[in-house]
């Protein structure tokens, strides 16, 4: 009986064992056979699995958490090795973890290799070094100059210093010669949870410190020629009026320091900013213009058209002129890559291929990723590559292949039917760019399909075009005519801009956007954007619950600056008021974007309920149910001890920008400076209650901590130091 029993648990045993296995094989032949029929599309991944390693490598904190990110690429590879690279699963495990792996340890590498010194402190010193370069911001009043500076123990190899624009008469010329006394400062973090991170971008940047200039600057070799940069941005600054010039040298040279705030601001409401910055659409413009006019010019001889390779001949002229345009322009990281993009389209032209197809786009993205890794994590490189895979995924559709394609009708439905593919390509972008610009700047434009499908013709086909015939023209005296026209066609762009801008509900806002949901949209997007066979729907999942995260993320009810001296608190009506009146706009616009916050700051003075001082504010809350009593000073004079004391015995939450008395505890949370020290700016909700931090307890990133390379500075004048 015992030997029946035994071999019956055997049989059961191998039964179920057996059933497994036959479960297991069953799926990995329906993932073999779902990857054998999207084969075509299976590259397009290698970019994305690099790209979310180096994510990884900046989301996490901890060099531990990198080391496990690596191990789990490796056990990828492991799990592909045992299923076989010759098999299509097994090679996308394997290629799938050493992008992965990769990509966390390319990100890590690239830290070490721009790493440079960087000041502990603040600091007063005399400057003297090289101008890197020069730019001019009207909206702020000031030069912003770059400078490698001279070996020194006190100042880093590299910094970027403000001057006023009354302080230089002129733009100083790359390579001059510079001397000034300057405060400078370690790159700031972000001021508030969600901010932008200066700092981080400092550290890829080479820069060891930011400051302002104090009393005169010396240039010497300003009489040197200026670059062909600036001497174009001048010439163009000396054709057209302020406003127009400014939009005008930012399409041609890519210097936007000449466009004022609200033209700014309006381009941005209206979803048009990405006009001013040149990427794409620019390279793109420039390098087909180059192409068809080359053709042209070169078709006109029938010995060359019937004996050369006009296609390739052109193609490599186009080439060279985006290469040129991009150095014009200040070669900055999406121009460069809009660049190798254009060459990618130009290559394929003569090769015979479809000029744009997604595995143009992933080889464009692979290319940059590898020289920049760090350019994953700006809004630049996702607003871009967001934009252009949408658009190349729309038109690689098969029914909208079908409802573009050219068939016999009259003019007016083919031009209804290529203003509605314009209107849908306008709108599906619009919807891939929202959760970038929503995450990045904590709001996003509503109308931009519409906007853009004016502005975009307008730039492309008028403004740029008017503008370099205006340039060559001018070489025999005859640019007017073309500058009229750049001027009332950027006049007209403007105020397009400043009119999508002023409609109601033109932006949406949203306090912020947490990683996780983040991550998981833009997984969602990609997943449905890439594949072509019905699994691809199951990308709606992430999305969307990336999108109900986002939407329902707690609205903050105090948001508290990195130094404790300013305090934006949402009232019981839900409008938002500040500790300091005199806090400057800068400091506003942070913190209204930072609470999604669409209109014009109350002071605390004036706002309900709050009880006001000169040196402090007591504000009492409604939330949850109960009230919340905040506390916070807002000035250094001494407060009397006894009123001090019953003030904070009351308080639920203190917050203060100098040291407070150890009696003085807050009955939930006391922020000073001890505090803020740890966690960089605060933003809190109180229903329920919720603190988001700048910093982390332990952050291993290089830009976290102080390099030991400069002395300490002491604030004695440089040349009393022995």
């Amino acid at each position: 009986m015992a030997s029946t029993a035994g071999e019956a648990r055997s049989t059961g045993i191998g039964a179920l064992k057996a059933r497994g296995d036959s479960y297991v094989h069953r799926l990995l032949c329906t993932a073999e056979n779902w990857l054998e029929m999207e084969r075509e599309q299976l590259p397009l991944w290698l970019p994305i699995l690099l790209g979310a390693g180096i994510a990884f490598w900046f989301i996490l904190p901890l060099q531990s958490m990198w080391v496990a990110v690596i191990l789990a690429g490796g056990a990828l590879v492991t799990a592909g090795l045992c299923l076989g690279w010759k098999r299509r699963i097994g090679l996308a495990l394997i290629l799938g973890g050493l992008a992965l792996a990769g990509g966390c340890a390319l990100a890590w590498t690239r830290s070490h290799m721009v790493a440079a010194p960087v000041i502990a402190r603040p600091v007063v010193v005399d400057v003297s070094g090289t101008v890197e370069k020069a730019e001019r911001l009207v909206s702020r009043g000031n030069w912003r100059l770059t400078i490698a500076t001279q070996p020194s123990v006190d100042v880093p190899p590299r910094i970027r210093i403000s001057v006023p624009l009354d302080d230089l008469d002129a733009m100083p010329p790359e390579g001059a010669s510079i001397r000034l006394r300057a405060r400078l400062m370690p790159p700031p973090p972000p001021a508030v949870p969600g901010g932008y991170d200066f700092r981080r971008q400092a550290w890829f940047l080479g820069l060891g410190a930011v400051g302002k200039a104090i009393g005169p600057v010396t240039i010497e070799g300003a009489d040197d020629a200026p670059s062909l940069r600036q001497r174009l941005s001048a010439h163009i600054a000396a054709q057209l009026p302020a406003r127009e010039s400014g939009i005008a040298a930012a399409l041609a040279t890519g210097d936007q320091g000449g466009i004022g705030e609200e033209d700014q601001e309006a381009m941005r409401a209206s979803g048009l900013a990405h006009l001013l910055s040149v990427s794409g659409l620019h390279i793109s413009a420039v390098v087909a213009a180059a192409f068809l006019l080359s053709m042209r010019l070169l078709a006109l001889s029938p010995r060359l058209a019937l004996a050369w390779p006009l296609l390739t001949i052109s193609a490599g002229i186009a080439a060279l002129t985006g290469v040129a345009y991009t150095l014009l322009t200040g070669s900055e990281v999406p121009t460069i890559r809009s660049c190798i993009a254009a060459i990618l389209v130009l290559i394929g032209m003569v090769l015979g291929r479809e000029a744009m197809t997604l595995r143009l786009v992933a080889t464009g993205a692979l290319v940059v990723l590898l020289l920049w890794p760090e350019s994953l994590v700006g809004a630049s490189f996702q607003l871009s590559f967001a934009a252009i895979t949408a658009i190349v995924a729309l038109h690689e559709s098969r029914w909208v292949r079908q409802f573009l394609a050219r068939r016999e009708e009259g003019w007016s439905r083919r031009f209804a039917r290529g203003l509605a593919g314009l209107l849908l390509t306008g709108l599906v972008v619009e919807i891939a760019l929202v959760p970038i610009a929503l995450f990045h700047f904590h709001k996003s434009g509503l109308y931009g399909a519409l906007a853009n499908l004016v502005a975009i013709p307008l730039t492309t086909f008028v403004i740029m075009p008017a503008e370099a015939l205006a340039l060559l023209a001018d070489a025999i005296g005859a640019g007017a005519p073309f500058w009229w026209v750049v001027d009332k066609a950027i006049a007209a762009l403007l105020w397009l801009a400043h009119l999508v801008a002023a409609q109601p509900g033109s932006v949406a806002m949203l306090p912020s956007v947490p990683v996780a949901a983040y991550g998981l949209m833009i997984t969602g997007g990609l997943w449905v954007m890439l594949w072509r066979t019905r699994p691809r729907l199951l990308g709606l999942v992430p999305l969307t619950a990336g999108a109900v995260m986002a939407l329902t993320a707690p609205t903050p009810d105090l948001i508290i600056t990195d130094d404790g001296r300013h305090l934006a608190v949402r009232d019981d009506a839900g409008r938002l008021a500040i500790l300091r009146p005199k806090s400057g706009d800068f400091v506003r616009q942070i913190l209204a974007e930072r609470s999604a916050y669409a209109g014009e700051l109350d002071d605390l003075d004036v706002a309900r309920h709050a009880d006001c001082t000169p040196d402090a504010c007591v504000i009492p809350l409604q939330r949850g149910g109960r009230t919340w009593t905040v506390l916070a000073t807002r000035s250094r004079h001494m407060i009397d001890w006894r009123d001090l004391m019953a003030l904070c015995r009351k308080a639920d939450i203190i917050v203060s920008e100098r040291l407070l008395p150890r009696a003085c505890i807050g009955r939930w949370l006391t922020i000073d400076p001890r505090m803020l020290r740890q966690t960089g700016g605060l933003a809190i909700a109180l229903n329920p209650p919720k603190i988001e931090t700048v910093r982390s307890a332990a952050d291993d990133h290089p830009w976290m901590a102080v390099r030991a390379d400069l002395p300490q500075y002491r604030r004695s004048n440089p040349a009393k130091r022995p």
